[in-house]
């Protein structure tokens, strides 16, 4: 792949909004065009996004005309008006039914978000959904968009806390969709070793920790293999298994790093001297240390430059003196898939023309069957997780199951080795039992078949988003959500998102009774998986 072939990444083709409460003042059930009222700011707000390229939908809920409140005709003129204040609108998608109607399109489901992208000729999870409500939210979720809230005084606070991204308002929400698309731009800036292809020499990436955290660099990766001659990555033992799954990836060396590991050996002289012999002996031309918001990278660039390697870039928002050549910072609150590729671009790598900032495996990596033979439509509960904080506590998995199998579905449950007793007593409920009975790359042949996944935030989460399989998020709060959400997939968050351990986070629930998840009510998790279970795939050159 040369330079040429390579394309400038965006991560959104349009942006979709709801109407009232977020482009005018909501004044109920309103079809009189005279009392259209912008939100502050909205014209200017709208005009920037035009400016960019972006194209603009609306996606509004108007029960008002299945009870007969207004005529069609009425909403058209409102419509006009607000196209005469706020300027034009590529596309206006309206639900016309009521609550009890039993559609697709009311929000929170997500078909309004579908029909709007289909409208305007792209991808659900190349749009992002501005509203004021928690249903605006719930269908970007499930539609795979990005949602944005921007809270009024009706927003209620559970709908505020569960929200991937908060903004002040309609120009905030606009700057921060603006960032996000230009954090994610490769620069231009001089390589080092350039060859006559066009493509730099090696790369040495780096991504300790888990098999999660692995596979949600994995864009970023595939961006630096797009201009670089060969890719070594740099890995922990429990993200081995990830790395050796993900596209772009030439080389694999698995080290602990003990500022990194939750579990960490003592630092000694000795493994440090033995690391820095096999870093120098990659022979690298440039080093990328990836790390989540939380992690520094300063040790193991001091480690890269005992190793002689001529140029480091990473994150840091400590002073890193010469440890680094590229100093990079990121705003608080961007995801982590964002968070890394935008490094990348920093560096000036970016995607091939073609390749989408998703998660991505490669097209050989999941075996041809299943590890077992599993019953058509099925849905997978995931129990464990590799922080005991974020996993729902295992009688409300048991409960989940039971839920599931009674309206009808197939349930699989699965889990790793150190699991087995864990996830035997989850599927004693009714369900498939594959507890520790597959490798990473099966389990995703296994996601990869599912209707849905049931999981907390852990690993197999970005594994199901990575094959394009719907996910029901049993979330912790510990974390961000906006950080730390599947991403680019269709999904549902459960869980109580205001609790009281929301951003500690703890590997340990530091509250009795785990109420976030403990709390989860079996129909919600139901409904989520009716919701998710029906939703269109992407072509796999796509996902």
């Amino acid at each position: 792949m040369t330079g040429q072939d390579r394309t400038v990444t965006r991560l959104f083709d349009a942006v979709l909004l709801d109407r009232d409460g977020t482009l005018i003042e909501d004044v109920p059930y309103n079809g009189d065009p005279d009392k259209v009222r912008p939100m502050p700011g909205a014209r200017a707000a709208l005009d920037r996004l035009r400016a960019a390229g972006l194209r603009l939908g609306v996606v509004t809920n108007q029960s008002g005309l299945a009870r007969g409140l207004f005529t069609a005709a009425d909403m058209n003129a409102v419509h006009a008006r607000v196209e005469d204040l706020l300027g034009p609108f590529d596309t206006w998608q309206v639900c016309p039914h009521d609550d009890g109607d039993g559609c697709g399109c009311r929000k929170p489901a997500p078909g309004l978000v579908e029909a709007a992208a289909r409208a305007l000729g792209t991808d659900p999870r190349r749009c992002a959904v501005i509203g004021d409500i928690g249903r605006d939210m719930v269908a970007a979720a499930a539609a795979g968009a990005a949602g944005t809230l921007v809270p009024t005084a009706v927003t209620r606070p559970e709908e505020i806390a569960a929200a991937p991204t908060v903004a002040v308002d309609l120009a905030d929400a606009v700057d921060q969709i603006l960032r996000r698309q230009t954090l994610i731009r490769a620069a231009v800036t001089p390589a080092p070793r350039r060859g006559a292809d066009g493509l730099r020499g090696t790369v040495l990436v780096v991504r300790s920790d888990s098999a999660g955290d692995v596979l949600i660099t994995g864009p970023a990766i595939r961006a630096v293999a797009a201009g670089a001659q060969r890719i070594v990555l740099l890995c922990g033992p429990r993200g081995r298994a990830a790395g050796q799954l993900l596209p772009g990836v030439d080389e694999l060396i698995e080290w602990p790093l003990p500022w990194i590991d939750p579990s960490p050996a003592p630092v000694e002289a000795d493994s440090m001297r033995e690391l820095i012999a096999r870093l120098a002996a990659v022979g690298a031309d440039q080093a990328l240390i990836f790390t989540s918001f939380h992690q520094s990278p300063l040790p193991l660039a001091l480690l890269l430059r005992m190793a002689g390697v001529p140029q480091v870039a990473a994150i840091s928002d400590d002073y890193p003196g010469s440890l680094l050549d590229l100093r990079h910072r990121v705003p608080a609150g961007i995801p982590e898939v964002e968070r890394a590729l935008s490094l990348a671009a920093a560096v000036g790598f970016g995607l091939s023309a073609g390749d989408q900032p998703a998660l991505r495996l490669k097209a050989d990596a999941l075996p041809a069957h299943p590890p077992v033979d599993l019953p058509a439509g099925y849905v997978v509960v995931h129990p464990g997780a590799s922080v005991p904080a974020r996993a729902c506590p295992p009688q409300r998995c048991a409960d989940i199951v039971s839920a599931l199998v009674r309206a009808g579905h197939r349930v699989v449950v699965t889990g790793g080795p150190d699991e087995r007793e864990l996830t035997a007593e989850v599927a004693a409920a009714g369900s498939v039992h594959l507890g520790g009975r597959t490798s990473l790359a099966d389990l995703a042949s296994v996601l990869a078949r599912a209707d849905c996944v049931v999981v907390g935030n852990t690993g197999p989460a970005h594994l199901a988003a990575a094959v394009g399989t719907p996910v029901v998020s049993l979330f912790a709060p510990t974390v961000p959500f906006g950080q730390w959400a599947p991403y680019r997939v269709p999904l549902v968050r459960v869980g109580d998102a205001g609790a009281a351990c929301r951003d500690t986070r703890a590997s340990v629930c530091p509250i009795a009774g785990h109420p976030c998840l403990a709390g989860v009510d079996p129909a919600e998790v139901v409904a989520a998986v009716r919701l998710l279970a029906a939703r269109p795939r992407p072509p796999e050159g796509e996902r």
